[in-house]
């Protein structure tokens, strides 16, 4: 799981007014498709008068297909939420939902006029999001003796994770996230440390 680009900021806004109708384009960090959904009544709340509210969203990593959705409400087929997806899965952004608002100006735009305005408008809106990469991480249980603790955190720090809690007892137990891609390299680095006594625990999800 490779580190991959998410929205910095909850929202980026472009507005186009094609033939009287008033497009709005609204752009959201969405982690899991729950979000996302919850995101998109957000904004049919906020333009109850809208003909229509398009949607499409890529939930989690750009890879993901299991997290992708879309949806033209009810727009002829394919002429709003494909072309939104496609631009979203074109800009290899994750955990973003696209909403673009349409009130309607009494004039027919076509099938062709309808991909550019609802395809358009994403694309607009990806060219003004602020991104921040995300780096998939695991988190782990790793318990130590006292006199192993400078070392285990200093590895910790190498291979860039996380410390994110500690318990003092009889030994230490360390919570800490790791990310995917230094997995291998840590484990290994753990093992030659501590000749093979010390291991990491998976934190159930």
């Amino acid at each position: 799981m490779d580190a991959y680009d998410i929205p910095a900021e909850p929202v980026s806004v472009s507005e186009e007014t094609i033939k009287k109708s008033r497009f709005i384009t609204l752009l959201a960090h969405t982690d899991g498709s729950e979000a996302a959904r919850a995101f998109v009544q957000q904004v049919r709340s906020e333009h109850p008068a809208a003909r229509h509210h398009c949607w499409a969203w890529v939930a989690g990593a750009p890879n993901d297909s299991q997290q992708l959705g879309f949806s033209d409400d009810g727009e002829p087929s394919g002429t709003a939420g494909k072309p939104m997806l496609a631009q979203l899965m074109g800009s290899n952004v994750g955990e973003i939902t696209a909403v673009v608002v349409r009130y309607y100006g009494g004039i027919q735009l076509g099938t062709g006029g309808l991909v550019k305005a609802y395809g358009g408008g994403v694309q607009q809106g990806l060219k003004r999001l602020a991104r921040v990469q995300k780096v998939p991480m695991r988190a782990f249980w790793l318990c130590c003796d006292y006199a192993q603790l400078g070392d285990v955190e200093r590895m910790i720090q190498r291979f860039d994770g996380r410390l994110l809690d500690s318990e003092f007892s009889d030994v230490v137990t360390i919570n800490l996230a790791l990310p995917y891609a230094q997995l291998e390299g840590f484990t290994q680095n753990l093992s030659d440390f501590s000749r093979g006594a010390l291991q990491l625990i998976p934190v159930k999800p």
